[in-house]
């Protein structure tokens, strides 16, 4: 917004003012009606030959223009209007981008889970790794507009909403407060990028792979095997089934066999399956010989759960200790050596896995597993196979992570949103 102007000698303008770009980059300038060259940062006219732009020029429509100097206005009247707050819309497409939901397994319960009634701007959004009551407490005082939180506070469905239980409690001042809640939870540990990478980045670089490989969320397909008697025959079938509806996805290769029959591939959707199975059946020949087998979908590469990484330069089980107590931010992990083992015995190989990680890790040949929790009889059977364990607690697995995430949104939003990371979120567990 312009501050003030004034014209000197009749002939030079100076103004000083703040402009408002896309990305909400405030500068402040002197103008000058006699000058050609434009620098960021402080913004400056100088005499010179031509115009050149750190930015890139906006339409010359799109600035309100409040001087009268045609000069200046014709340099003016080039700049964009403040962009203003994201929509919610917005703002989850962007969450979606960096983790897609269907990256999330399927008994999670992710995505957008609050919806207020009324649209408004997002301004500040909250990251927390578990949305408590001291949590929603300082979300509702910074005046917030969505919260982000890793767990998802809403995960088995309610009958009803009352005050005698605490989610539910969250859940209605959410909504009487017009909070959004999002949560990404699994989505987040297997994107490539994710909790998992950034957890297992804490032993230092190294040859990382997935434990649980994830995969293309497309339709379900299925394989037909089937064989015809001729191909008169075969034709009949075909023709058939091309007026399932959805048929225009099917594909199929045809092998004649030397005795003059038709060997058949047939792939098709999980939604058309049953109605070519049922042509098929109808032939003696084809429901004889038919074979029935679903088509893996192609994996997500570094994408899924868990990681394993050879690291490029192998630690002390100490080292690798104390690595991890500065990457968490912790002052005490628990430790279970393996048989065998000693503080001085080497890691080479680390599988971890954020959060509750035994099912995922467990079994996996290495020399270091790294999570959040393990039941006591998981630890001793890791440890009898010579593995040792670290473990941190649940959440304090996950939580350095929101630090790191809100620096990628907040670069992705720009300054019209500011980005939080929860002061009230910690781990309900205490070493004291």
């Amino acid at each position: 917004m312009f501050t003030r102007c004034k014209e000197l000698s009749g002939k030079l303008l100076h103004l000083s003012c703040s402009i408002s770009f896309k990305n909400r980059f405030l500068c402040t300038s002197q103008l000058s009606t006699s000058s050609h060259s434009f620098l960021a940062s402080p913004f400056v006219y100088s005499p010179g030959p031509r115009l050149s732009f750190r930015h890139p020029a906006p339409s010359r429509s799109s600035f309100p223009v409040l001087l009268q100097s045609n000069k200046v206005i014709r340099y003016l009247s080039g700049f964009p209007h403040s962009a203003g707050h994201m929509d919610l819309q917005g703002v989850l497409d962007v969450l979606q981008q960096f983790a897609p939901l269907s990256l999330a397994e399927s008994w999670d319960n992710v995505g957008l889970l609050v919806e207020p009634s009324k649209p408004r701007p997002v301004k500040t959004i909250l990251l927390t790794n578990d949305l408590t009551t001291s949590v929603m407490d300082e979300a509702v005082a910074m005046n917030c507009d969505l919260i982000v939180s890793y767990h998802p506070p809403l995960f088995r469905p309610f009958k009803s909403l009352l005050q005698k239980d605490w989610k539910q409690r969250l859940a209605i001042r959410a909504i009487e407060g017009g909070i959004a809640i999002f949560s990404p939870h699994t989505s987040w540990d297997s994107a490539k990028g994710g909790v998992n990478d950034w957890l297992v980045g804490g032993m230092g670089s190294g040859q990382v792979s997935v434990l649980s490989q994830a995969h293309s969320s497309g339709p379900q397909k299925h394989r037909l095997e089937f064989s015809s008697m001729n191909e008169e025959e075969l034709n009949r079938l075909l023709e058939q089934i091309r007026l399932i509806k959805g048929s225009a996805t099917f594909q199929s290769s045809t092998i004649r066999s030397e005795s003059g029959g038709q060997q058949v591939n047939l792939t098709c959707n999980s939604s058309a399956l049953t109605a070519a199975v049922q042509i098929l059946v109808s032939n003696p020949n084809a429901f004889q010989s038919l074979n029935i087998t679903q088509v893996q979908q192609p994996p997500l590469l570094g994408c899924g759960q868990g990681r394993l990484s050879v690291l490029d330069n192998p630690v002390s089980i100490s080292t690798a200790v104390q690595k991890m107590k500065t990457h968490l931010g912790l002052p005490h992990l628990r430790l279970a050596l393996g048989d065998q083992q000693t503080l001085d015995s080497m890691v080479k190989t680390v599988a971890v896995c954020a959060g509750s990680g035994a099912s995922v890790i467990q079994g996996v040949k290495a020399d270091l597993y790294i999570t959040g929790e393990m039941s006591h009889h998981e630890v001793l059977d890791a440890v009898s196979k010579g593995t040792s364990v670290i473990l941190s607690e649940h959440s304090n697995s996950e939580r350095g992570f929101l630090t790191v995430f809100r620096d990628r949104l907040a670069a992705r939003l720009g300054d019209t949103v500011t980005v939080t990371v929860s002061q009230r979120d910690r781990d309900p567990l205490q070493v004291i």
